[in-house]
C-alpha cells in the first residue's frame, strides 16, 4: 500500500480535536515563514538604511522591524512637510494672482494715468 494512502485510512480515523492538533504545528510554521519572508524583505528593501544606522551588525528581526517603523515615520513627516510647503506655495500664488486681477479691475475703473497704469502693471510682473 502506499503511504499516502495509509495517511488517508488513518485520517478518516481521527477526530475533529485530533485532526486539528495535528494541523495546529504545521499552521504555525507556515505564519512563521511567513513573518519571516515579510522582515526579510523588509530587510533587503530597507538595507542601505540599515547600513547607515547599524554599518557591521547583523540585525535580530526586533532591530529590522523598530528602524523600518522609524524610517517609515521619516518619510512620513518628509511628505507632510513637501506638501505643506507645496500648497503654502499654491497658497501665495492663488493670492497674489487675485490681488493683481483686483488691481486690474480697480485701474480700469477709475482715470489713472496711462503712464501711472503702465508703471504699475509693470512692477506687478516683477
Amino acid at each position: 500500500m502506499a503511504p499516502s494512502a495509509v495517511f488517508l485510512e488513518t485520517d478518516n480515523l481521527l477526530t475533529p480535536k485530533e485532526k486539528n492538533k495535528l494541523r495546529k504545528p504545521v499552521v504555525e510554521k507556515m505564519r512563521r515563514d511567513r513573518i519571516n519572508s515579510s522582515i526579510e524583505q523588509l530587510k533587503l528593501l530597507l538595507e542601505k538604511e540599515f547600513q547607515r544606522h547599524q554599518p557591521n551588525s547583523k540585525l535580530e528581526k526586533a532591530d529590522i522591524l523598530e528602524m523600518t517603523v522609524s524610517y517609515l515615520k521619516q518619510q512620513s513627516q518628509l511628505q507632510m512637510k513637501r506638501s505643506f510647503h507645496k500648497s503654502s506655495q499654491f497658497d501665495f500664488r492663488e493670492g497674489y494672482s487675485r490681488c493683481l486681477q483686483e488691481a486690474f479691475y480697480f485701474l480700469s475703473l477709475h482715470k489713472v494715468r496711462t503712464e501711472t497704469q503702465t508703471k504699475l502693471l509693470s512692477h506687478f510682473q516683477k
